[in-house]
């Protein structure tokens, strides 16, 4: 009996874990994204030409290629039997866009089916102090992707930075669309300009609830997981070498 109820907290823990990573390696490698292949993959509406018209114009504009981002989602476990479940790590690598400083604004997209589960290095820099097993990394990445994300019908995660300061960049208003939802707030940023490149840097607290999906919570509450998630980002994006 003991046997069977601990396996039913672990598969519940691995459902649960699925439905909050909805909402959402090392460093950055140093690859660019050639323009064709960032217009081939964006999503229908994303205002590629916006950027380019800015571009033609003679602005700064600067693009986020395949390789040039890690956006890193930790997810916690909570309740008196959450001994029993894995905190979680999801990452993406896949970030693409465009950041225009000069107008303070940048729109990104994400692409869902693209998504990691706990990747070691991942897992290490969290401090998470469980390790799960292949198969529940694997279970909770097919949840993720078939049962919550929908990736058939929801490919993308959308990001809209606007209103941030050209000359004081500390923060902007950043709005993520995730499954037909839209939410807003002001996130604090950290931007290193070089020459020919912006390093964006910073985090964020997001909600499962924020994107309509409500917190798993079972046995009373003794097996949940924490609505609240933590997001982080290291995204560098590089001028093109002509308009």
């Amino acid at each position: 009996m003991k046997a069977l109820a601990v396996a039913f907290v672990a598969r519940a823990v691995a459902v649960s874990l699925a439905m909050v990573l909805a909402a959402c390696g090392s460093g950055p490698k140093q690859q660019a994204a050639a323009p064709e292949a960032a217009r081939e993959r964006a999503p229908q509406g994303f205002p590629s030409d916006v950027y380019e018209r800015l571009a033609a114009q003679g602005e700064a504009v600067y693009r986020v290629g395949p390789r040039d981002a890690l956006v890193v989602l930790t997810v916690r476990r909570g309740g008196s039997l959450a001994r029993l479940g894995h905190d979680h790590v999801i990452a993406s690598r896949s970030l693409q866009g465009f950041v225009a400083p000069a107008q303070g604004r940048a729109d990104l997209f994400m692409p869902l089916a693209e998504l990691t589960v706990d990747e070691p290095v991942l897992r290490t820099e969290a401090g998470l102090d469980t390790q799960p097993t292949a198969s529940d990394i694997e279970g909770t990445r097919t949840n993720m992707q078939d049962k919550v994300l929908r990736t058939r019908d929801f490919p993308y995660a959308l990001v809209q930075v606007r209103d941030v300061d050209p000359k004081n960049p500390l923060s902007g208003s950043v709005a993520i669309t995730l499954l037909g939802t839209t939410r807003t707030s002001t996130v604090p940023l950290k931007v290193i300009a070089t020459q020919d490149a912006l390093r964006i840097i910073g985090s964020m607290e997001l909600r499962q609830s924020d994107f309509g999906i409500a917190p798993v919570s079972l046995l009373g509450g003794a097996l949940q997981v924490e609505d609240a998630f933590k997001v982080r980002f290291d995204i560098r994006a590089r001028a093109p070498m002509s308009p």
